[in-house]
């Protein structure tokens, strides 16, 4: 994009739009976990003789890409290209989810199914009245540790090399199932080229993932990797985004807090950024992988870190208004943007 701003500066409403604007058609490669969600709904019926459970009288069945296949749909939605890459299996749930990414648009040739390996599936059942919003009820998980062999990472490599030079930006969507390998973050790289950024979310290893570009790890990951609580005292959290920063390698991070915002360190500075929108949500299922999703986008469209933090808080406060996995598009994200512009007079950089 033109007239780029430097990588302090806090953008203007109309900055921002420009940037969703040249989402379009930019290309983000996307080595992903892949995960099924199934929702079941139906309506109470009576509570079992059986047992002490509610009887549900079945209403619907519906699956939708999870976990990165998730992070996958958001960049499709706000009219990015996924080049996607991963492995999932061969089971019904593995061809279901490739026939919904196929319904979006989302190009499959990068995804690899394996024989006997069960796709990773959440299942949450919910219950309700016919015309009221349902609650989840109870979940449960279908998880196999995926361990990859030489045949599996020649795959990946080889559809890595595919997508080579077609992107500036590539994620790791790491949920713990295997895919995401930290020896793959060199072919990542060598895909890119040498002006490329790699973004990592990983839920239980991201220590594993030294030298990356950025990382977006919610707080109880970041604590995690700190030994320790942060809790509300902002001099403990810049303290611990300056030494995840240094043992990471990294050029930055943001920290995302729940109801707290979330928090950008780069250029040894801290930019703390409010929630957008209400802290009393509707369902937080996949807001993170709309935050990595927007945040990469956004970079791949010209944007600063600051910008794409910004966007990828106004996107996941748009999400987690909605109602299981979601996405969000171009339109509803600028509609956020023009709706509360004096949001932005607040963020301000604060160097540690």
């Amino acid at each position: 994009m033109k007239n780029r701003p430097s990588t302090l500066e806090r953008p203007s409403p109309e900055r921002l739009c420009a940037v969703i604007d040249a989402m379009a058609g930019r290309p983000v490669v996307m080595l992903v976990d892949l995960v099924a969600d199934r929702f079941i709904t139906g309506v109470p019926k009576r509570v079992s003789r059986e047992a002490p459970v509610l009887i549900l009288e079945f209403e619907s069945e519906t699956l939708t890409p999870g976990g990165g296949a998730n992070a996958l749909a958001n960049v499709s939605s706000l009219g990015g290209v996924p080049l996607g890459i991963g492995i999932l299996g061969d089971d019904a749930h593995g061809t279901s989810l490739l026939e919904a990414l196929t319904a979006l648009g989302i190009e499959t040739g990068g995804l690899i199914q394996r024989p006997g390996y069960r796709t990773p599936t959440k299942t949450r059942i919910l219950g309700g009245g016919r015309h009221s919003i349902k609650q989840q009820i109870v979940r449960y998980d279908i998880e196999e540790k995926l361990v990859l062999g030489p045949e599996d990472l020649t795959r990946l490599e080889g559809a890595l090399e595919r997508f080579h030079g077609q992107a500036s930006v590539a994620v790791l969507s790491d949920y713990g199932y295997g895919t995401v390998a930290p020896t793959l973050l060199e072919p990542v790289r060598k895909a890119l080229g040498a002006s490329g950024q790699v973004l990592v979310d990983s839920r239980y290893r991201l220590g594993d993932f030294k030298g990356l570009d950025g990382a977006t790890p919610n707080e109880e990951e970041a604590e995690a990797m700190l030994g320790g609580p942060l809790g509300d005292d902002m001099s403990r959290l810049e303290e611990g985004g300056r030494k995840l920063l240094e043992e990471l390698e990294a050029a930055f991070l943001l920290v995302t807090r729940g109801s707290r915002g979330m928090s950008l360190f780069a250029e040894g500075r801290a930019c703390h950024i409010p929630v957008f929108g209400t802290d009393q949500v509707a369902d937080v299922t996949g807001a993170g992988d709309t935050v990595i999703g927007t945040f990469a986008l956004a970079l791949a469209a010209g944007a600063t870190p600051l910008e794409a933090s910004l966007l990828a808080n106004y996107a996941g406060g748009i999400v987690v208004m909605k109602m299981g996995t979601a996405t969000l598009d171009r339109e509803e994200l600028r509609a956020a943007v023009q709706t509360r512009p004096t949001w932005l007079e607040g963020i301000s950089w604060v160097k540690w």
